[in-house]
């Protein structure tokens, strides 16, 4: 929008011009006018000014002052209203004669220093127009040069003319010049309205046209006749109008439309998502469905087979001939390969709904691995495959995570690598990566074999649910087709990935890369590096994996390895390898061969025959080791001198005498079959056992025997284990008595919710014996016991051994002297929370395999509620709690070390 209107800019444009150009006219005329007014006036001046100069010539050359004073007098009557003042000076500059009085002669005598003119001069003042011409004389004498004939002056006349007449006759000039630029802009404006009366009104019409268009008022046109380009305008706008109320009437009728479709949309997606609603709670349902049916299932069949593989444990406790004790490992074995069925269904299940839980504890990574090869062995060697298992030497062994899902991911890769391999090898190697932050350590895992591959249109439908690369093999080889999904998600779950690699017909490359968190202390047994360093070993192997998997680990301990016999060079151990191919008699031979060269001969088999290993033994081996062979077995075994022979293995298996506790125990199952076993179980650790089949019962017994511990299962007739549990605790003596659920229900959450319900501890079948006793031992010991080391448990942490247990126990010991000036310092108000956490964080860590629970329970208390920002001074008593805790277990430490 323009800041003047149209109206202002026509009259601007008319008006203007017409000013400023008269104005100039006007100007220009004026001041033309008034210079000729002032030439004429010199020009008159000099008129009168150069004959009274000639006539003054006689009386100013005779010093007639009366003449002189006549001339000029006369010349000023006649010339009055020209001449203001007329005056004669002599050559000296001196006034003679004046015609009137003057108040200021200076101003018409010539300034000092000024010859006499020659001329006649004019010069300007405020007060007029001064004339001075020079008064000549003629009279030359005869004797003069000719040079000196010429006038000579005798004085001067100044005349100062009056500029009163020609200013009237300048102003009278100025006035009509003013007059005539005023009648100039009258026309102007005249011609201007009637411009604007001819243009802008119909543009202003126009213009109000349009802002009611813009209004909607479609129905407006401009009307009247008009010329030139307004007849354009105004055909234009109308013609606007028009075409605005044909769209307007188009998009309505477009708008009534799309209101009638999305009215319909609307109605249709009010069905779709009332259908949606309804597929939605049918998809709940049939979850929760899914969900109570694998409890069901879960309990169903887990029920059953904890009597199965508790009486198969059990029967081997008895005297058996070989095949009977054959045939019950087999039945055993066949059980425990259901159970793991069952439980790759559920851990699929929980993976599925993101509900399955990562622990983080320390575990030693080496021995972790060892558990997964020592346990897939013997399937590998029963089809005549090597396997081998290789960590890199820059690997951390002491770290923090989950070592049951590491297994499991192992146990699956492998599983299967040995499963579709025919020949050849299958190896697992670890290999340490840069980790995302320096307190961590990040390892890469591979598991490689040479079976039948996977080729690319295979490998798309690999990683999914209940299914394999080929149909055909799944008859062939078994399987659910859950393993590697549930591998590959608890993998991601563990903030790792998984690759794959593979040839058909040629084999096949699965890798995954995990991050863990390093371990505050050691938790492997230590090795007698000391002892090893500078033996020479001879090992020969065909296999080259094998070779290059226990040479590595032979030169990272400090042996000299060699390959063949040097008559130069005296050999402490003489290694033999043999591969699943060789006959026992080729063994024996290279056995009676190697034997001259040392006395300690170690052999590594691809096998867990004991009929072989005593051949071996017999033919002068030492000790036979299976492959992939223990590190810790190997390393022991190189030190010994005197090589204590593999123990005989015996066709019958015995139970150690054991010492029964003094506890008095309720086992509660409706199962007879369970309820048998757990009693025997239960026979075998404590002094006395109460038997019953239901809740009910189990109310009546508990309601007038004194217990230690009750045993409940949850599903139950009459009354189930929970009801059961609530009416115990309300009433009768065992109100505060620990109650262990034992369920076959192995779901997520499960733990949680019967703890809510008010057991003490959880039990899942099939019962593992050695987490009951450890159940019997703990509760027990709250009877017992009051001290803060629990020795037996420290000894169990230690993987039974009591020499590795105090060692446990004096590293905690010596962590105690770098924390404890801290804890001072805490609790003295000089260490902040972020000071004291990466300290107390080490200790929980180092309490973990030594037998306190206690204080493990209260620093894990502590290192959560710092994680939670608690202030230090909220922490207090906690704090001091530490601090007793601390100085009991320095106290106690001294009978176990």
């Amino acid at each position: 929008m323009t800041k003047y209107g149209l109206r202002a800019r026509v009259l601007a444009f008319t008006i203007l011009p017409t000013l400023i150009i008269g104005i100039l006219l006007a100007g220009y005329f004026s001041v033309n006018r008034y210079q000729q007014l002032e030439d004429a006036l010199i020009k008159e001046g000099i008129n009168v000014i150069e004959p009274l100069a000639l006539a003054s010539e006689l009386a100013l050359s005779g010093r007639n002052r009366e003449a002189l004073n006549r001339l000029l007098s006369n010349i000023h009557r006649n010339n009055s209203p020209l001449i203001k003042s007329i005056a004669l000076f002599d050559q000296e500059g001196r006034l003679l004669v004046t015609s009137n009085y003057h108040r200021d002669y200076n101003q018409m005598r010539l300034p000092d220093g000024v010859s006499l003119p020659r001329l006649t001069l004019v010069e300007a003042s405020e007060d007029g127009i001064i004339l001075r011409t020079p008064v000549l004389t003629d009279n030359i004498r005869v004797d003069a040069d000719w040079s000196e004939a010429s006038s000579t002056p005798l004085g001067y006349v100044s005349m100062q003319l009056t500029t009163d007449s020609a200013m009237l006759v300048h102003y009278k000039d100025t006035l009509v010049a003013a007059l005539i630029v005023l009648l100039g802009i009258c026309a102007s404006t005249l011609f201007g309205f009637r411009l604007i009366k001819g243009v802008s009104q119909p543009i202003t019409d126009m213009v109000s046209a349009v802002y009611k268009i813009r209004e909607g008022r479609l129905d407006t046109r401009v009307h009247g006749e008009f010329t030139g380009e307004l007849e354009v305008l105004k055909n234009g706008i109308n013609a606007m109008a028009k075409s605005l109320s044909e769209y307007h009437e188009e998009m309505q009728q477009n708008i009534d439309q799309a209101t009638s479709d999305l009215r319909e949309t609307l109605e249709q997606i009010e069905i779709q998502n009332i259908e949606l609603d309804m597929a939605k709670k049918r998809a709940q349902e049939a979850a929760r469905v899914k969900t109570e049916f694998l409890a069901n299932m879960s309990h169903e069949l887990r029920t059953p087979l904890n009597g199965v593989i508790g009486f198969a444990r059990q029967l081997q406790k008895t005297r058996l001939s070989p095949n009977q004790l054959d045939y019950l490992k087999t039945i055993e074995k066949s059980a425990q390969n259901l159970l793991g069925i069952i439980n790759d269904i559920l851990d699929f299940s929980k993976l599925e709904a993101g509900k399955l839980k990562m622990e983080q504890i320390p575990f030693s990574l080496r021995d972790t691995l060892q558990e997964v090869m020592t346990l897939l062995a013997p399937s590998a060697h029963d089809k005549g495959l090597e396997l081998s298992l290789r960590v890199d030497a820059a690997v951390t062994d002491s770290l923090t995570g989950d070592p049951l899902r590491v297994q499991q991911i192992l146990t699956n890769l492998v599983g299967n690598a040995i499963k579709f391999t025919e020949q050849g090898n299958v190896d697992v190697r670890v290999d340490a990566r840069p980790a995302s932050r320096p307190e961590r350590t990040a390892l890469c895992f591979y598991v490689q074999d040479t079976g039948i591959g996977i080729s690319d249109s295979q490998r798309r439908q690999l990683f999914q649910a209940f299914n394999q690369a080929d149909s055909s093999i799944s008859r062939r080889y078994g399987g659910t087709g859950l393993g590697l999904v549930i591998t590959q998600k608890l993998v991601h779950q563990m903030g790792g990935d998984i690759e794959l690699y593979s040839e058909l017909g040629t084999g096949s490359v699965f890798s995954f890369t995990l991050e863990f968190e390093r371990a505050a202390l050691p938790l492997a047994e230590p090795l007698p590096l000391s002892r090893l360093t500078g033996q020479t070993v001879l090992y020969l192997e065909e296999d080259n994996f094998s070779r290059r998997t226990t040479r590595a680990l032979l030169r990272e301990w400090g042996l000299q390895v060699l390959h063949e016999p040097d008559p130069d060079m005296p050999i402490d151990t003489v290694i033999l390898g043999f591969g699943p191919n060789h006959l026992p008699s080729e063994m024996e031979q290279a056995i009676r061969q190697h034997k001259a060269l040392c006395g300690k001969l170690l052999v590594l088999l691809s096998s867990t025959d004991p009929t072989l290993t005593d051949v071996l033994l017999k033919a002068g081996a030492n000790l036979c080791l299976s492959k992939p062979v223990h590190y810790q077995k190997l390393a022991h075994a190189l030190i010994d001198q005197e090589m204590v022979p593999t123990e005989e293995l015996l066709q019958i298996t015995l139970a150690p005498p054991t010492h029964k506790l003094e506890l008095k125990v309720l086992a509660v199952d409706d199962n007879p079959a369970n309820l048998k076993l757990i009693s025997a179980m239960l026979s075998e650790q404590v002094t006395q056992v109460d038997a019953c089949i239901n809740g009910k019962e189990a109310l009546n017994l508990a309601t007038v025997n004194d217990y230690d511990i009750i045993f409940m299962d949850i599903q139950m007739p009459l009354m189930d284990g929970i009801q059961a549990t609530r009416e115990i605790r309300a009433q009768g003596p065992n109100r505060s008595t620990p109650i262990v659920a034992v369920t076959a229900h192995a779901i997520q959450g499960e733990r949680e919710r019967l703890m809510e319900q008010g057991m003490d501890e959880y039990l899942a079948k099939p019962i593992d014996e050695a987490i009951l006793a450890r159940i019997i031992e703990r509760y027990a010991r709250v009877h017992g016991s009051s001290g803060q080391i629990d020795w037996p448990l420290a000894v169990r942490q230690a993987g039974g051994k009591e020499e590795l247990a105090r060692e446990m126990l004096t590293l905690l010991l010596a962590s105690f002297d770098e924390f404890s000036p801290r804890l001072n310092a805490a609790l003295a108000g000089d260490l902040d929370t972020a000071s004291l956490y990466p300290a107390l964080h080490k200790l929980h860590g180092g309490a973990a395999y030594c037998g306190v629970p206690e204080l493990l329970s209260l620093a894990g208390q502590l290192e959560q509620a710092m994680l939670d920002k608690q202030p230090l001074d909220s922490l207090e008593p906690e704090l001091l709690e530490l601090e007793e805790r601390i100085q009991q277990i320095r106290e106690e430490a001294a009978r176990y070390l």
